[in-house]
This record gives C-alpha cells, sequence and structure tokens, in this order.
C-alpha cells in the first residue's frame, strides 16, 4: 500500500488522517504535539497548505485541507510528515528519560 498521499483535484477540499508508528501515543506529551503544531502552521504559512480544521488525538491527527496558489498539497503534506517525523524522533532520543525511545528505535527512525 502507498503511503503517498493522491489529490486527484488540485482545488479539493480533503479529509486526511495520518498515525504515528505502532500508534505509540507520542501527542500526549505537550513538546510532541507542539512540534507537530508547528509544522502545521509553517506549511501553512510557507507551503500554501490551507488548513480548514484539524485535530490531534494521542497517537494520530485528522486534517480538512486544501491548498491556497500554486504549490501542490502532496507536496506540502510529505514536507509536514517528513520534518515533523525527524524532529519528533529527534526530540524523544535526545530526552534521557523518554519512555518511547525503544519505539522509535524498534521502527527503525
Amino acid at each position: 500500500m502507498s503511503n503517498r498521499y493522491k489529490f486527484w483535484n488540485p482545488e479539493g477540499i480533503y479529509f486526511i488522517s495520518f498515525s504515528v508508528v505502532n500508534w505509540i501515543d507520542v501527542f500526549i506529551r505537550n513538546t510532541y504535539k507542539d512540534i507537530l503544531l508547528d509544522s502545521i502552521e509553517y506549511c501553512h504559512k510557507e507551503k500554501g497548505l490551507q488548513v480548514h480544521a484539524f485535530v490531534v488525538m494521542t497517537s494520530h491527527a485528522h486534517m480538512i485541507i486544501s491548498k491556497r496558489g500554486t504549490n501542490k498539497l502532496e507536496d506540502s503534506m510529505r514536507d509536514l510528515n517528513k520534518f515533523t517525523a525527524y524532529k519528533i524522533i529527534g526530540a524523544i532520543m535526545n530526552n534521557p528519560g523518554e519512555s518511547r525511545k525503544r519505539g522509535a528505535v524498534k521502527s527503525g527512525r
């Protein structure tokens, strides 16, 4: 199964979901939730991601999105997911008391 987002109508509004590997409750900690929120805000301001609504759960998130300007939704979502994953994994690995380290290492990240 492909993990890439496919947006068939460039002018459409889409409901998307994404989850943490193995459904680990990463977003229960404000530090990691803030990384996701900062990434969403950056993509909104710089990548043309229009966010109509979103909800962050403990292990996943849902968003209703569309694009602004000439940017592609695929590119915005790719960048959002890639940047957020690297930042959260780095934050987990640099937190000496983090219990989620083992899950981040097991998943190959």
